[in-house]
């Protein structure tokens, strides 16, 4: 595996693990991490106890929450994937121009080679 295969799976690797990181703490599922509410909820009170009770604006808001961080993640992604491809082309053009002077130096040589040849000397 080349260098550049090494960084590209680690790549992969670490922006999936950012992921996987991202939805669970969206989820509340992250371990190790302090679970704190993404919303302040209204409490009321219920038996002589206190419960929070999360209201329909609440709701909204946590589901556009998620919805930000899914599309952050796959904006990642996308960039992620966009830098391999741009250096995939940068790749190609230099192997296209290491070609082109391959073949531009060939024709030179060999037409070269057919004026001495044709000379009457």
């Amino acid at each position: 595996m080349n260098p550049e295969e090494n960084e590209d799976a680690f790549s992969s690797f670490l922006l999936e693990d950012i992921k996987q990181r991202l939805l669970q703490a969206f989820h509340g599922q992250a371990t190790g991490v302090a679970a704190t509410p993404l919303l302040p909820r209204p409490v009321e009170d219920v038996d002589r106890g206190r419960r929070a009770v999360p209201t329909q604006d609440d709701l909204h808001r946590g589901h556009i929450e998620k919805g930000i961080a899914w599309l952050r993640v796959e904006l990642l992604e996308m960039k992620f994937q966009n830098q391999k491809l741009a250096k995939t082309l940068l790749d190609l053009n230099m192997e296209i121009q290491r070609l082109r002077n391959e073949t531009d130096m060939s024709a030179a040589l060999e037409s070269k080679s057919l004026s001495t040849m044709g000379s009457p000397e």
